[in-house]
């Protein structure tokens, strides 16, 4: 018996993607008082000297930068509400949530769910104002000692890592305690790839447009229209002109009407569509007619 198949999964990246800013800049180092520049500079040694991995680099500064006054998660959670994203952000997720969809459309049932998978940290996000309408968010994470305090980190994603998580998408897998490994028929996993619009802003989003796109799905770079240098358009305009990763690229302005909120609302309807032109086909397949009377 195959699933129904009729959520339309819009899955994205957080940083420079839903915000202009990076998450740990924004809320982290003010309130400890730590150095940007100082910051960045040592994680990338560790990244050049001794071959950390990025994510791991910078999540073992941070720890080495606040010594013993670490905080614990649900600190850091509340952080987490001063966040700020790109115009249109959080509206476009309460608007998407009624007249996004045809009559049609719910009538068989659809609906769209939003997930963000970041290699930034989870527990910011799920204290932004983002998260009450986000189906699932995946982001590294600390471990917490007995008096609550961040140790260790507990869960790493790097860029070519996500992609695990888009799979999580596709099975239907989001506790942690599921082995996304598992095998499942195609036509049991609740949200097929082509049922996926993926929205990142560059280079480390290559693997998840990738495997979006060879399946069948949507892939959007957005780019920062405030930023005066161009280096956030130019590396969008090089996944899609020379690289062809995406089809699509689109300032970040996630307001009614914007060139983005057109490509999503579009790619929504025509997903929407294909599901229901899929559901007449099968069921039109299924009909074993009656004899007709000669």
């Amino acid at each position: 018996m195959s699933a129904p198949q009729n959520v339309i999964a819009i899955v994205y990246d957080y940083d420079q993607t839903l915000s202009p800013n990076y998450m740990q800049e924004e809320v982290l180092f003010p309130a400890f008082g730590i150095d940007s520049r100082a910051f960045w500079k040592k994680a990338q040694e560790l990244v050049r000297e001794q071959g950390y991995d990025n994510e791991l680099a910078y999540m073992k500064v941070l720890l080495d930068c606040l010594g013993m006054d670490r905080p614990t998660n649900a600190r850091l959670k509340e952080l987490g509400g001063s966040l700020r994203f790109y115009p249109g952000l959080p509206q476009m997720f309460e608007e998407f949530a009624k007249g996004l969809l045809s009559n049609v459309h719910e009538a068989h049932g659809i609906k769209v769910q939003h997930y963000i998978i970041s290699s930034g940290l989870k527990i910011l996000i799920e204290g932004s104002r983002l998260a009450p309408y986000v189906q699932g968010i995946f982001g590294c994470e600390y471990a917490e000692d007995a008096s609550g305090c961040i140790t260790f980190p507990k869960r790493v994603i790097s860029h070519t890592q996500k992609t695990q998580y888009l799979f999580r998408i596709n099975k239907g897998l989001l506790s942690m305690s599921q082995d996304v490994n598992d095998h499942m028929p195609a036509d049991l996993r609740p949200i097929p790839f082509q049922n996926m619009i993926y929205v990142g802003d560059g280079p480390t989003d290559v693997p998840c447009f990738t495997v979006v796109r060879q399946n069948g799905g949507h892939a959007i770079a957005v780019y920062n229209p405030e930023d005066a240098s161009r280096s956030s358009f130019r590396k969008c305009y090089q996944l899609s002109t020379h690289a062809d990763r995406v089809r699509h690229i689109a300032p970040a302005d996630f307001r009614s009407g914007s060139h983005l909120r057109l490509l999503l609302e579009q790619m929504v309807n025509e997903i929407g569509n294909r599901i229901v032109e899929n559901r007449a086909r099968e069921l039109e397949d299924a009909t074993v007619r009656a004899p007709q009377h000669a």
